[in-house]
């Protein structure tokens, strides 16, 4: 049976994976066996790491989604991109072509059967994700890691839903589950926080580092607890701009102005706010709200209404600002 990390003997291993001295040999072993990527869900995010994962390991990514239109408007906006790549000599037109053919879109999840490395990046709806990998444990592999770019759903549960509830302790499944969760937009962030939940094996947690790493990503450790760090951190703060907002402390613009003058951010948290969604903003702290029931998670009424009209931000052309939209 895999072996089973309590959560400080997950931060020290991640402590110990990231000291300089660490063989680099012994650090990209992982790796090297990951010979083809799968990634769940073509939307930004989804798209973003298949992009990165050709790019910079150059590995072939099975890219899946349910909706060939996804698969195909993904794919134009990974060719904007690489385009851009090469107008400003960071990508020569043979690397791009070479990244770019190694996407391979699909819409059956079947396909992931020789995957040695799966990243989900679905919505952030917890039974999305539970039905998926119980799926992925009976198709993908039985040495491929699993892994969720969840940005606050329990790990330990993620990986739950790949155990036969007759063996409860038959861990083949659920020790290979990890998050790797990836920041937005994922070209251009370099962090990633690397979570594992109760069931994650050392190897696995070892694999997911050093793939990462490939990928030219900077890796953070948290351990499986509500928002983990970076959505703990940051989705309060957003939440409480837009409770500002609400309440009538500041206009957007002061609200946005302040926080980028006075604190030197690269934008405000309300123009933030758009750019991640404001429908996963919302998801986010009503799962912070529900796992901690703390009320200082309580999601904003105002997010809650803007997303109940429909104005989700830049991705639906209205938040709390405006977007133009493309044809």
């Amino acid at each position: 049976m895999a072996s089973i990390m309590s959560a400080r003997q997950v931060l020290r291993l991640g402590n110990r994976l990231s000291v300089r001295s660490y063989s680099s040999a012994v650090k990209h072993e992982g790796a090297r066996n990951v010979k083809r990527l799968g990634v769940i869900g073509a939307g930004q995010m989804g798209l973003g790491i298949a992009l990165v994962a050709a790019m910079k390991a150059q590995v072939p990514v099975t890219l899946v989604d349910s909706s060939q239109k996804s698969l195909d408007k993904g794919l134009v906006f990974a060719d904007t991109l690489l385009a851009k790549q090469v107008a400003k000599e960071k990508l020569t037109q043979s690397q791009a072509d070479a990244a770019r053919a190694l996407l391979l879109p699909t819409t059956s999840l079947d396909a992931l059967h020789e995957a040695d490395f799966v990243i989900e990046a679905v919505p952030e709806i917890p039974s999305l994700k539970f039905e998926l990998f119980s799926r992925l444990a009976s198709i993908a592999p039985s040495h491929a890691v699993l892994a969720t770019n969840t940005s606050s759903i329990s790990i330990t549960r993620i990986a739950a839903a790949t155990q036969d509830t007759s063996k409860p302790l038959d861990t083949s499944a659920s020790s290979r589950v990890v998050a790797t969760h990836f920041m937005n937009p994922v070209p251009v962030q370099k962090g990633v926080e690397i979570i594992s939940g109760l069931q994650t094996s050392p190897t696995t947690l070892a694999t997911a580092v050093s793939f990462v790493e490939k990928m030219g990503k900077i890796v953070s450790y948290s351990v499986d607890s509500p928002g983990f760090l970076a959505n703990r951190i940051l989705m309060p703060y957003i939440n409480e701009a837009i409770i500002c907002l609400e309440s009538g402390v500041g206009d957007r613009d002061s609200i946005d102005a302040i926080m980028k003058n006075g604190t030197n951010v690269p934008m405000g948290p309300l123009q933030l706010a758009d750019f991640i969604g404001l429908d996963t903003c919302l998801a986010i702290m009503n799962v912070l709200h529900t796992e901690t029931g703390d009320s200082k998670y309580r999601p904003s009424v105002l997010l809650k209404n803007y997303v109940a009209a429909g104005w989700l931000g830049k991705k639906s052309g209205k938040g709390f600002y405006e977007y133009a939209q493309k044809k």
